[in-house]
């Protein structure tokens, strides 16, 4: 049933978006969602222009989509989950930490993603079962298994109502870790776990930022999962509040290292 969707398909699209979002961004129509959230005019263009595509070569297939279909159900057997920019704030400052993300879903289950950074010409690739790549070369999570020599990635959400929690979880982390960064793309975050960059990343996303990274960095050798259990009967591969991914070795210190910090913020 999934034979015809092939990484290769998933690769050129996320090029194509990729080449339209660097087109766009020097004449950006900025925009706020929520009252915060900052949308541009590329954000829409990259989601249609990947959504169209999608529905001509698979037009009984579904789409969660950051802009277009935020709302859409993930009960489906074929459902693609797409960011058309992950990394908005970055790519209308002009960082070069941006991210179309796109991945394939068959039966509740990451079957192929990639996560295309157009600035920087780097893009991460997976298949299930099948390794993980950046640009066509294998790659694979670092061997780190001492905490305090560990980098770890976090992000911070639009709507900043609980932040003594978010502060206490970063304390800890600073203090029983080697270091922190913040790229400002949660999807690149992952995938820079997935290649040694980083040790690990954690934080509470939306589904599309890293449906797509959270395949690669499984398929390089990293642990994917939540510091906080899931609630029963949720796909835990969809489920995107309080996700952890780490190297292997560093999953089970973090995530008690994470929930400690939370009961002591209670």
């Amino acid at each position: 049933m999934t034979s015809a969707v092939t990484l290769d398909f998933l690769t050129a699209l996320a090029s194509s978006a990729g080449e339209e979002i660097h087109r766009q961004r020097h004449q950006l129509d900025i925009r706020f969602k929520g009252g915060d959230e900052l949308v541009t005019q590329a954000d829409v263009a990259a989601d249609q222009m990947i959504r169209n595509t999608i529905r001509q070569q698979f037009p009984h297939h579904h789409i969660l989509s950051e802009e277009l279909a935020p709302d859409a159900t993930t009960d489906h057997e074929h459902l693609w989950i797409i960011d058309p920019i992950d990394g908005t704030v970055n790519y209308a400052h002009h960082h070069p930490q941006v991210a179309v993300s796109i991945a394939y879903y068959y039966q509740g289950s990451a079957q192929l993603a990639v996560v295309h950074n157009p600035f920087l010409h780097e893009t991460f690739a997976a298949q299930k079962n099948k390794g993980a790549w950046l640009n066509k070369e294998p790659i694979h999570c670092a061997h780190t298994d001492n905490l305090r020599r560990a980098i770890i990635a976090t992000g911070f959400p639009y709507h900043k109502d609980n932040i003594p929690q978010l502060m206490k979880r970063l304390s800890a982390v600073m203090q029983q870790c080697a270091d922190l960064r913040r790229l400002g793309s949660a999807a690149l975050d992952i995938c820079w776990v997935a290649c040694g960059r980083l040790d690990g990343y954690y934080e509470t996303v939306q589904t599309w930022d890293f449906a797509a990274a959270q395949l690669i960095a499984r398929e390089a050798g990293a642990t994917s999962g939540h510091f906080h259990e899931p609630p029963a009967g949720h796909n835990p591969e969809i489920w995107s509040d309080n996700i952890l991914i780490s190297v292997p070795a560093l999953f089970a210190p973090l995530q008690q290292l994470l929930q400690q910090a939370d009961q002591e913020a209670e």
